[in-house]
């Protein structure tokens, strides 16, 4: 069977699902490639009309929103003692260094830092156990989490398919040529908003951890 042919007899349904829950489980402070996914996915929709993008984009924020909520609860719970768990678990995300860098973060942009977050793989992660963990009020949390959600969820879902109907209209007759194209691109296009972001989480980083001149 072509692979086009095989991709076509995957159920949307399962798409869906698999996409809320990667990244819902994501969202919780498990590592996970939930942006990955979520473009591979949206990519997939472009080129096969089975799978309706606006239903997609809805799971997708869906699965950040509800799985940052519980991760917030988690951590609100687990407090720092969790954060520690994690770090045995998966010390390549959760070691004392990255742990510092969301904190200063949190401190520097407040519920700011769970919007922006979602732009930023290590703060996607971090955001909603940390948030619990510091005891941001919840209501604060919530509205940056759905803000966050909606915009970096259904944004990205847009791009990608938007993305992908262009190219491959545009290279036909190269299929798998234009579904590179159109991965690169629309990466590219999220990276820019990931890398700026990123660039001003590491500013705070270093102004928090600047020495206070002793007075004279």
């Amino acid at each position: 069977m072509h692979v086009q042919e095989w991709l076509e007899t995957i159920p949307a349904v399962a798409v869906y699902v698999l996409v809320a829950v990667v990244i819902g489980v994501e969202s919780l402070g498990i590592p996970l490639p939930g942006e990955i996914v979520l473009v591979s996915s949206a990519l997939l929709a472009s080129q096969h009309g089975h799978i309706d993008p606006y239903v997609l984009g809805a799971c997708a924020t869906a699965g950040a929103i509800v799985g940052d909520s519980i991760g917030y609860a988690i951590g609100r719970k687990g407090g720092r003692p969790l954060l520690a768990k994690l770090g045995r678990r998966f010390p390549k995300h959760f070691s004392e260094a990255n742990i510092g860098l969301a904190e200063n973060s949190f401190q520097k942009w407040g519920m700011w830092a769970v919007f922006f977050g979602r732009f930023i793989a290590l703060l996607r992660i971090f955001a909603g156990p940390l948030a619990g963990v510091l005891r941001m009020p919840y209501w604060k949390f919530l509205i940056a989490n759905v803000l966050g959600g909606i915009v970096w969820a259904g944004g990205t879902t847009a791009v990608i398919y938007t993305v992908g109907v262009v190219a491959e209209a545009w290279l036909k007759r190269f299929s798998w040529l234009g579904l590179v194209l159109a991965v690169l691109i629309g990466i590219v296009s999220m990276l820019v908003v990931k890398n700026r972001a990123k660039k001003a989480a590491q500013r705070a980083g270093a102004t928090e951890r600047e020495p206070v001149p002793a007075a004279d």
